[in-house]
């Protein structure tokens, strides 16, 4: 390794182009890559901005072909030499400065490098705890590198757009007070306050409804936020969310701006242009059409509603659903007649997984119509469920009988499926839309009450407030959700803004006065010298940059995301604290105890 740095950087290596030739620059990177061919020696040096081919030959410096003789992959070196144009025949149409190599005349190794556990190089097949244990190597890789840039611009064109709306950005504290409504809450233990302990925040919500009561009116910020809870492709226990709220404003005012930013975002961050109004869909069309509450619009098969269709048919599995209270729904797979057999028996078992007791199938088939229950029905109640689904030659009808939220699951999950198996998805494709109206409240058996389905500062709509003390369940949110392929990307409310009709609400979900004031006296307290109406939203940063990048999981557009047992195996977090530390924050741990008596 050589002991001086020496050798300026003067340029990026894909700043150079057939503008450069016979222009003398300097370079510093990776070794992507190395090739010796006798008398030359290439090497492809790679930078955050991409790669250039650097040529080596004794004829020009004994000096810099010795050195580069020894130079192995991911060795860090700068190179000064001069950009010359590449014979036509040796020109790489597949590399944006294919078109010319760096004719190098003196070589420095600022680094060695070992051997990397995996290639740096795109769409790698590595298991991927092995690319997390090695995060610093897997972010060499230029595709996470663009995962990466693509972030920054997505959160500086956030922070532009909303400067430009007249917004400010307000930090709200990390260290909060626990109020278990939700998710877990991570604890953080106090060491001037023993036996008291800190949250870090699942979200700034009640700071960000105290920032308009103390008359900011606009405020937003990139903020992290932290959840204890189970892990998916689409969660971490710490993440980064957009947080918006505006004071005087409506429903309509919300949608309509954050149509603007999504737009904004798009064009400014990836080039991509958005179409707008984005649809709407209130909770129940949302739940009746597609079975879920994020539906998936990249593609149709849409439910269709049999149970009056089939009311009284005769057939006793269906009499006895809707008897008691059921429905049937279908989804017709358009020229999917015919299906294997054994494929049809593995999608009874599919929707078995999702609390269906079973799947009806007809088949119209060239033949005739092909099906296992159509004996049970008469030749007009077969007639009424094909015109009823629409269904034609070559048509494949799947149909489930059950409670309404089996059915509204299973089949919204087999209608993803058969869209991923007919390709019916468009991987390309952008579909957004908004879902409104939520129900306020959802009944938890577990505890045995009503529970907020947002969270309990979600205002009711006002036709509905007459039914907070006696039918929780009829009454709907101010709430939306906006939604693109299927995937949740931010979700806000109205707000409640006056003292009395939130403790009616906290009273609707068990809370006793006591209680209420102890968690959010502050709150509380705040809506008592003079709260404008207020609303907003907040944005999932690692979900939509996510999508964005066409990835499958948010942790490949994190820089040092966790696994799904919420560890970080570079670092090796969490690990065990000694005991000082926890004597420090009068904290007995049981575990450490066990271990220390074995």
């Amino acid at each position: 390794m050589d002991t001086m740095i020496g050798l300026k950087r003067s340029h990026s290596c894909v700043e150079l182009d057939k503008g450069f030739h016979e222009q003398q620059v300097t370079l510093c990177g990776w070794v992507s890559r190395r090739r010796d061919h006798g008398g030359l020696i290439f090497v492809d040096l790679r930078d955050r901005s991409g790669i250039v081919q650097v040529v080596f030959s004794p004829d020009v410096d004994q000096d810099a072909f010795a050195k580069a003789e020894s130079v192995r992959t991911e060795f860090v070196i700068a190179v000064q030499g001069t950009v010359m144009l590449r014979d036509v025949d040796t020109v790489n149409p597949n590399m944006s400065t294919g078109e010319i190599e760096v004719l190098g005349k003196e070589l420095r190794i600022l680094n060695q490098a070992k051997t990397p556990p995996f290639y740096i190089q795109d769409n790698v097949d590595v298991d991927e705890i092995l690319r997390l244990k090695y995060r610093y190597l897997d972010l060499r890789r230029p595709e996470m590198q663009k995962n990466l840039i693509l972030r920054h611009r997505v959160t500086k064109a956030m922070r532009d757009f909303f400067d430009r709306q007249g917004f400010i950005e307000i930090e709200t504290p990390m260290l909060t007070k626990s109020s278990p409504e939700g998710a877990r809450d991570y604890l953080v233990p106090s060491r001037v306050n023993p036996g008291k302990f800190y949250a870090l925040p699942q979200s700034p919500q009640i700071f960000k409804q105290i920032l308009m009561v103390a008359g900011m009116e606009k405020y937003f910020q990139i903020v992290r936020c932290f959840r204890d809870e189970d892990l998916r492709a689409d969660r971490q226990p710490e993440f980064t969310q957009l947080d918006i709220e505006m004071s005087f404003v409506e429903r309509e005012d919300i949608l309509q701006m954050m149509e603007n930013m999504v737009a904004y975002l798009f064009k400014e961050a990836a080039g991509v242009e958005i179409t707008s109004p984005m649809l709407r869909l209130t909770y129940d069309q949302a739940m009746d059409r597609y079975g879920s509450d994020k539906p998936d619009l990249r593609f149709g098969m849409e439910f269709v509603d049999l149970t009056d269709t089939l009311r009284g048919c005769g057939f006793k599995v269906f009499d006895s659903v809707l008897d008691a209270g059921g429905k049937i729904k279908a989804i017709n797979v358009k020229g999917y007649a015919s299906i294997p057999r054994r494929e049809l028996d593995g999608l009874v078992n599919y929707v078995s997984t999702y609390g269906a007791k079973g799947l009806a199938w007809i088949c119209y088939t060239p033949e005739g119509i092909k099906s296992p229950i159509t004996k049970f029905f008469s030749e007009d109640v077969i007639a009424r469920v094909t015109a009823t689904a629409g269904a034609v030659e070559g048509d494949l009808l799947l149909i489930i009988a059950d409670q309404s939220a089996v059915v509204a699951n299973a089949l919204g999950q087999l209608r993803l499926e058969m869209g991923r198996r007919l390709n019916l998805i468009d991987p390309d494709k952008l579909s957004f839309l908004w879902v409104v109206d939520f129900p306020m409240f959802e009944y938890d058996p577990e505890d045995k009450r009503w529970v907020a389905m947002h969270h309990p500062f979600t205002s009711p709509r006002d036709e509905d407030i007459q039914y907070l003390g006696s039918e929780p369940g009829r009454i709907k949110a101010k709430a939306y959700d906006m939604i693109l392929n299927g995937t949740e990307i931010g979700g806000g409310s109205i707000r409640i803004y006056q003292r009395e009709l939130q403790e009616k609400v906290f009273t609707a979900i068990g809370l006793t006065p006591e209680e209420a004031y102890d968690k959010f006296g502050y709150l509380l307290d705040a809506f008592e010298y003079g709260t404008p109406p207020h609303g907003g939203i907040a944005f999932g940063l690692d979900r939509l940059v996510m999508l964005m990048a066409k990835r499958a999981s948010i942790r490949d557009v994190i820089a040092f995301p966790k696994t799904q047992s919420a560890a970080d195996v570079m670092s090796q977090a969490p690990s065990e604290v000694t005991p000082k530390q926890l004597r420090e924050l009068s904290i007995r741990s049981e575990v450490i105890v066990k271990k220390t008596e074995v």
